[in-house]
């Protein structure tokens, strides 16, 4: 019995440290860049051992993708409770693509997301988080706006990488100052153009 719980207290010392480089590394990352952003300053914001670190991640790139993969699991989870309930398949695809917007929009996840991320990791390695973390809303999205896929004029996965292209390009313009209103009426005005296309 006692040691079931050291065990379970071990392991929550262990979590506790996990979450506290991953929260430091966040904050630093966001703030500063991957590039800019040491690991002796990640262990001193995070108060924990420069061997704490490296027992629990291989470099700082496999600690940046664990922040990575945390705030594409968060911007997912948003998504995905904005759209629970959509009125039609337009509403949903407009919906998402504002909970998109704005869950992106959290300070510092822009560059941890659509900048230091693809440089980081990769675009493939983006990717599979992206599907890991729930991230095939928008692939689901459309599937329900363009009906059943013997019917549909487009390929569903060429379709799905290119508007979420287009989101992170909006995204990306919307943090740099350009207005948000512009990006979701013009993207508002493709989905609907798929969609009476596809008769739905």
């Amino acid at each position: 019995m006692q040691e079931t719980s050291e065990r379970r207290s071990n392991r929550s010392r262990t979590e506790a440290t996990r979450k506290k480089l991953i929260s430091a590394a966040r904050q630093l990352f966001a703030k500063k860049g991957y590039a800019e952003t040491g690991t002796p300053e990640i262990v001193k914001a995070a108060a924990v051992t420069r061997g704490a670190l490296y027992h629990h991640f291989e470099d700082k790139s496999d600690l940046f993708r664990a922040v990575v993969r945390q705030e594409a699991d968060a911007v997912a989870r948003h998504i995905e409770r904005e759209t629970l309930d959509p009125a039609s398949a337009l509403d949903a695809l407009i919906t998402g693509m504002d909970a998109y917007f704005d869950a992106v929009n959290k300070p510092g996840r822009v560059r941890i997301l659509l900048l230091d991320g693809p440089a980081v990791l990769g675009q493939k390695e983006m990717n599979r988080i992206d599907r890991e973390t729930g991230g095939e809303e928008l692939k689901e999205g459309l599937a329900y706006a363009l009906g059943k896929e013997e019917d549909r004029d487009y390929p569903l996965d060429a379709l799905t990488l290119i508007i979420s292209a287009a989101f992170d390009k909006a995204a990306l313009a919307i943090a740099e100052g350009d207005e948000r209103h512009q990006y979701h009426k013009a993207l508002s005005a493709i989905f609907s153009a798929l969609i009476e296309k596809e008769g739905r």
